[in-house]
């Protein structure tokens, strides 16, 4: 068998170089200048900084004000994803069992995924507005006198509910690609088997969908940590005060509004060790229960 090769050894490192630079330029630069300026006290308007070594970390793990950010993060985090997936692995069950308008049921299901961060959370704006909102106007007629933007936990609501319903389109693609990956013969011999549906979902179908669902696990859960910043900023109307945010947007208001450089460095820096981790134990550990074949 004859395999393919190159004239000369220069020509795939030449052909690597684009995708290397954009790499150094666009991550590996700014994160090491963000673990760079986390060890000073810097001058917002760069007339100077100062080695302060680790205090700007210590500051951060004895400030309440950042733990109570980084408690909502981790909840925010565990509810856009929990009901991202298991909604999107319920339309895709659901439309998978379509046969009549299948085509048009599927593109009305996926189309959110084309809206940007941003625009979703204006689009909860529009529906959560004080005065003519229509979930506001629902939930008033329920006895809840929804605030958003003035009740901590109203603007949590409308954070958690706009975030879910960005992300699950991108979910259900990859749900109903994969159900529709499962053999035929494979679902014969399960009807035969066992005669209930939701039986056979979690005996069968479930398993064979356990590679996926790692995969959109690991998205699911950066985007709710890193993605839905343009929801978060757009939904407080750019005052956070007692309004909920999560971490990645906490280094923004800190680095940008706040002006403290070396504060919000060191906080990035703990949010990338963090994820790094959590990416870090996701395939060490939950893969090894995964079965690909």
């Amino acid at each position: 068998m004859k395999r393919a090769g190159f004239s000369t050894r220069w020509l795939p490192i030449l052909l690597l170089v684009p995708q290397l630079s954009i790499i150094l330029l666009f991550f590996y630069w700014p994160a090491g200048y963000a673990i760079k300026s986390s060890f000073y006290l810097q001058d917002p308007f760069g007339f100077g900084q100062t080695f302060v070594g680790l205090e700007n970390y210590t500051s951060l793990t004895a400030s309440s004000e950042y733990l109570k950010v980084a408690r909502f993060t981790l909840l925010f985090t565990v509810l856009v994803t929990f009901f991202s997936l298991a909604l999107a692995l319920l339309l895709a069950v659901k439309a998978d069992n379509v046969i009549r308008g299948a085509k048009t049921y599927r593109t009305l299901l996926m189309w959110v995924y084309a809206v940007a961060p941003p625009v979703a959370g204006f689009i909860g704006l529009m529906m959560f507005n004080q005065r003519w909102g229509p979930l506001t106007e629902l939930f008033g007629a329920l006895g809840w006198d929804y605030n958003l933007g003035v009740d901590y936990s109203d603007t949590a609501f409308a954070m958690v509910l706009v975030s879910v319903w960005k992300q699950v389109p991108v979910n259900f693609i990859f749900f109903l690609s994969g159900l529709q990956s499962i053999p035929k013969a494979v679902r014969e011999a399960a009807l035969i088997d066992n005669r209930s549906g939701t039986r056979r979902f979690w005996d069968v179908t479930f398993p064979l969908l356990a590679p996926t669902g790692f995969f959109l696990l690991i998205i699911n859960i950066t985007y709710a940590l890193f993605d839905t910043f343009g929801v978060v900023d757009t939904l407080v109307k750019g005052e956070p005060g007692n309004n909920p945010m999560t971490l990645v947007y906490k280094v923004y208001v800190d680095g940008f509004r706040g002006n403290d450089l070396g504060g919000s460095s060191a906080q990035s820096v703990i949010l990338m060790i963090l994820v790094l981790a959590l990416t870090v134990f996701q395939f060490r550990m939950v893969e090894r229960r995964i079965h690909y074949t």
